[in-house]
């Protein structure tokens, strides 16, 4: 009986998930705000706490991470990542000042200390990849100018997240000076032996992999990156980065195919994780901390919009085309969570994973929202005032473009 329960229970979470992403493409918004709501429903605190399931969403919020990060891996070369960190540093850099510097400040205001602080600043900080990628994918800004500096910059917080989990983990664990190095230094050593191996022997990894068979390549894939992430987070290195690091190890076609076999589990799993997350938010605990929520969305609208704006205007762009680049990095997703999961399962401040929670429900939602008003508002605008049209029209994506739900590689030029 207690397994038909968990059966039941498990059917009726991959089902509930279904309709709500289902509802989530209906209105034309991320489900990732759906999600954490359902898990808020159904977990502690919840209108009806999910009895026996725990076990697998806890093990399926894990995968769900490891493929996330694997999945995103895969959309870079090791080449295009030092590209982009020599390219793209000046920006990069401003984006790191500007949008971790409210979340630090408010730690450090409500008196958290400097390890909430250091977790709350990397909330603020990182753009959800996938909401912002799927953003200039359904409104068809794909081929625009701007979406080169747009994606650039993600690359560049995917690679200061893999400097910064490290030391947050280090941080939570309660590390000294010494083993803090150590860890910080072990990290190190694993991601540059990675991306070596990915420069230099990426084709024997390729080789490795390979097979003829889709079921063959997917247990391999899925049994290496899994694997690889394990021995990661043993490590105290994040099991995040290093399933993040093996989708960089693979390339070309194979990459591609293994994107589209793992794709359905990714969403699956990613699913999971979010109602994981929210399955251990009481309800109760988000009213306190609401206010503040607001207010950091309000802030991270501002930064995420100077820092767009100020990228796209080093690139040349004309002023609609560095609004549309500042208002694709404000979504807030999965990253956040991820930073926020390990927070509080570290012992950091106990009100970190509730306003995490309202902060990335707010800017899930509105950041998608102000990007479709933001061309029918400027439209409006320029008849209003008998202004110019737009410096640079939006143009549709071209009729082969792959459908990027999570891709975060700029396209070189054609022709």
């Amino acid at each position: 009986m207690h397994s038909a329960i968990s059966l039941i229970e498990i059917g009726a979470v991959i089902l509930g998930l279904g309709l709500l992403g289902a509802a989530a493409v209906r209105f034309g918004i991320s489900p990732i705000p759906l999600y954490l709501i359902a898990g808020l429903a159904f977990g502690q605190g919840g209108v009806l706490p999910l009895a026996t399931s725990e076990e697998f969403t806890a093990t399926g919020a894990e995968i769900g991470v490891i493929l996330l990060l694997f999945t995103l891996g895969l959309e870079y070369t090791a080449p295009e990542l030092v590209g982009t960190l020599r390219n793209n540093a000046p920006a990069g850099l401003l984006d790191l000042v500007l949008n971790s510097a409210p979340g630090v400040a408010t730690a450090l205001i409500m008196g958290w200390g400097p390890v909430a602080a250091v977790a709350l600043g990397g909330v603020t900080y990182v753009t959800s990849s996938g909401i912002t990628a799927k953003v200039l994918s359904d409104l068809k800004w794909l081929g625009n100018r701007e979406v080169p500096v747009v994606l650039s910059l993600l690359v560049f917080e995917d690679l200061t997240m893999a400097v910064y989990l490290p030391i947050l983990t280090a941080l939570l664990a309660g590390a000294g000076l010494v083993a803090g190095a150590t860890t910080l230094a072990i990290a190190a050593a694993a991601i540059t032996i990675i991306l070596v191996v990915a420069l230099r022997f990426g084709r024997y990894v390729e080789r490795f992999v390979a097979s003829p068979s889709e079921e063959v390549l997917l247990l391999k894939v899925l049994g290496l990156t899994v694997l690889v992430a394990g021995l990661a987070q043993a490590l105290q290195v994040s099991a995040a980065v290093g399933a993040f690091l093996v989708g960089i190890a693979l390339s070309g076609p194979l990459a591609h195919t293994a994107r589209e076999l793992l794709s359905p589990l990714r969403d699956l799993f990613a699913a999971v994780f979010f109602v994981f997350f929210g399955l251990h938010t009481d309800p109760a605990t988000l009213p306190p901390v609401l206010g503040i929520a607001l207010l950091l969305a309000i802030a991270g609208i501002a930064t995420k919009f100077a820092t767009g704006w100020w990228a796209a205007g080093r690139a040349g762009i004309g002023r609609l085309g560095r609004a549309r680049a500042g208002i694709a990095l404000m979504p807030r997703g999965e990253f956040n969570i991820v930073i926020a999961g390990l927070a509080v399962a570290g012992g950091a401040a106990a009100q970190l994973g509730p306003l995490a929670a309202a902060y990335v429900l707010v800017l899930a939602v509105v950041g998608p929202l102000l990007a479709r008003a933001l061309e029918p508002v400027h439209r409006r605008l320029t008849r209003g005032t008998g202004g110019n049209p737009p410096a640079v029209p939006p143009q549709p994506a071209p009729a082969d473009e792959p459908d990027l739900l999570i891709s975060t590689t700029p396209r070189p030029p054609t022709g």
